[in-house]
């Protein structure tokens, strides 16, 4: 059976595909606060994390989801929920929730701004890295070479600063918030549905791989 990361991969890429070529439809799908504070336009917060700027944007995205999209659906699948159906759900629901959480405190600090729009599924892709950091804290990745847990905090200190910095046209915040939404999610989803699971996850956290 097809996997839901790449349903939403397959999705994504089609509908940025459309938008590249279609400033209008790109203008309507886009994260724009001000829209949704004057006309009600709540569906931005999730529709804008299925566009992209450009290819670049689009590839590192969609390479990044697929990565660790997998990792994360079969983790709900064999370890949370033993269920294929209630793990896909609540795979789909942590993806689309985190599409919308990443983007609530750009919307609170811009919904004044006329000026500002952000766009693609940067939000959700952070979640989806740190749900697998707050699971293999000690795995190494290969770039940077960090164990996953220290690359975890490199990576919310360098998305505040740049955040704060504000001299480029990334959305370090949504970047930022969405990497803690991803981690809350599976902490809470373990300490609720397998409490079991999750004090095992506190063992691992323990069991430092150089120290011993």
């Amino acid at each position: 059976m097809i996997s839901l990361t790449l349903v939403l991969v397959i999705m994504t890429a089609l509908i940025s595909y459309q938008a590249f070529s279609r400033d209008r439809m790109l203008n309507e799908l886009a994260f724009h606060p001000a829209s949704i504070r004057e006309f009600g336009q709540w569906y931005r917060f999730i529709t804008n994390g299925f566009i992209h700027a450009d290819w670049g944007h689009l590839i590192i995205n969609m390479v990044v989801l697929f990565q660790f999209g997998e990792f994360v659906e079969r983790f709900f699948i064999n370890e949370v929920f033993a269920s294929e159906v209630t793990g896909r759900i609540a795979f789909l629901v942590f993806y689309l929730s985190a599409v919308v959480a990443a983007c609530i405190p750009s919307y609170l600090r811009h919904r004044n701004n006329h000026a500002y729009a952000a766009l693609g599924a940067s939000g959700a892709t952070s979640a989806l890295v740190f749900a697998y950091v707050v699971i293999n804290p000690w795995q190494m990745f290969v770039f940077p070479p960090l164990p996953a847990v220290l690359f975890g905090v490199f990576y919310l200190f360098y998305s505040s600063y740049m955040d704060r910095r504000g001299t480029d046209n990334i959305g370090h915040n949504q970047h930022f918030w969405g990497a803690v939404y991803g981690a809350a999610f599976i902490v809470i989803s373990l300490a609720v549905v397998r409490p079991e699971l999750f004090q095992l996850l506190l063992i691992r956290y323990q069991q430092v791989p150089f120290l011993n």
